[in-house]
């Protein structure tokens, strides 16, 4: 005869986890779950500390785990969290000036370039992922090099190319830096007003995701664990900011960036 213990516990738990919570990571194991939160909490102190990381470094291993074409939305949505701590962490440096004039001039492209992502499918999605991310890092330094700078004309036109980029990859991040900085937005302004951007522009890839049916439940579920794990990420690394060395964390993330990218485009060729 067996008697079932603490069926008042196992009653609670299925009603507070839901079986489509369940079923997203029901191919996941408890270790892979560990490592997306831990990068994601790393990613998220980074990005708080040098502006970006998150969309660099979440796809390295969300590739093997949910496919390539469900990358672009589970980072769109967490990014609604993760940038929602920075806008609280830095809120009163944000550039608004700045904002109004980079949303109005990206949101129009990404959207279109994000409902052309729907339409790739999983072998063109990660070799357009990968390429991206191997890109960013010799465009970062190609960026900084030149110390072009922007008036607000240029800027809303430079705004428009990082709408186009963004709308369908990751790792876009480092041209909205660069544009900002361009722009004369410097300092903790800069991570500032990139989170208020990031979040106006997130929000019409969300709506574009959303009617073309690319957000399913499996997304929801990576995303809000990526999202709530990472949101603390920008009030850690405001406390870093100041005395962390932000060259020696970028140089570990063009490092890895640069092979992760190299190795998704590689296997996506091999298929």
């Amino acid at each position: 005869m067996t008697v079932e213990r603490f069926p008042l516990a196992q009653n609670q738990c299925s009603r507070l986890v839901s079986p489509a919570v369940l079923s997203a990571f029901a191919d996941v194991s408890i270790y892979q779950l560990l490592l997306v939160a831990g990068v994601a909490l790393f990613a998220s102190v980074l990005g708080g500390v040098a502006g970006y990381g998150t969309g660099a470094l979440m796809p390295l291993i969300l590739v093997p785990m949910v496919g390539a074409e469900n990358v672009v939305p589970i980072i769109a949505i967490a990014g609604m969290l993760t940038n929602t701590g920075r806008v609280f962490a830095y809120l009163r440096q944000v550039d608004w000036r700045k904002v109004w004039i980079v949303s109005l001039g990206a949101i129009p492209p990404c959207m279109v370039t994000a409902y052309g992502y729907t339409l790739l499918t999983g072998k063109g999605a990660q070799i357009l992922i990968g390429t991206m991310l191997v890109l960013t890092v010799p465009l970062r330094y190609i960026m900084r090099k030149r110390a072009v700078v922007l008036n607000d004309k240029q800027l809303f036109v430079g705004s428009a190319g990082y709408g186009t980029v963004v709308g369908g990859t990751v790792g876009a991040g480092v041209i909205l830096l660069s544009v900002l900085m361009a722009a004369g937005v410097s300092g903790a302004a800069v991570i500032a007003t990139d989170a208020v951007i990031s979040l106006t522009v997130g929000i019409s890839r969300i709506l574009v995701f959303g009617v073309a049916g690319a957000v399913t439940g499996q997304t929801l579920a990576f995303a809000l664990l990526i999202g709530v794990i990472a949101f603390p990420g920008a009030f850690l690394a405001r406390a870093f900011v100041a005395r962390m060395p932000v060259h020696v964390h970028t140089a570990i993330l063009d490092a890895v960036v640069l092979f992760g990218g190299a190795v998704m485009v590689f296997s996506a060729l091999m298929k």
